[in-house]
């Protein structure tokens, strides 16, 4: 009984850290959940033909795309890849233009790391 009359303060302190901890990881993951569904829903709008909802949607994704961390740029990658073929420019399609941005950040987030690692070594 003494034990948690002598440590309240830490004993509430961990209860809030591991509180606040749950809660960011709770956020970090509702982030992704969306930014999946709005790019599964510019696939779907551009695909039935709702040119300027899917242009809407495009427009979100590109202003998100440099927040985004590397791993959901790959699966966006990914999964626009199976829908456009690369060797082919289509400028005029959305969903290839965000294909060829995403493959653009991740190439430019590839080189600055590499960049950084070369500086580390010196």
């Amino acid at each position: 009984m003494r034990f948690p009359r002598r440590n309240r303060f830490w004993l509430i302190f961990l209860a809030l850290l591991v509180f606040c901890s749950a809660m960011t990881v709770r956020q970090f993951m509702a982030n992704q959940r969306k930014h999946v569904e709005s790019r599964e829903r510019f696939i779907e709008r551009y695909s039935q033909g709702y040119q300027e909802e899917a242009a809407r949607l495009y427009e979100e994704l590109l202003r998100d795309l440099e927040v985004l961390p590397d791993k959901t740029l790959r699966d966006d990658s990914r999964r626009t890849l199976s829908l456009v073929d690369p060797t082919n420019r289509h400028s005029e399609n959305l969903i290839w233009r965000y294909h060829e941005t995403v493959s653009q950040e991740l190439k430019k987030r590839s080189e600055r790391s590499r960049r950084r690692a070369g500086n580390d070594e010196k």
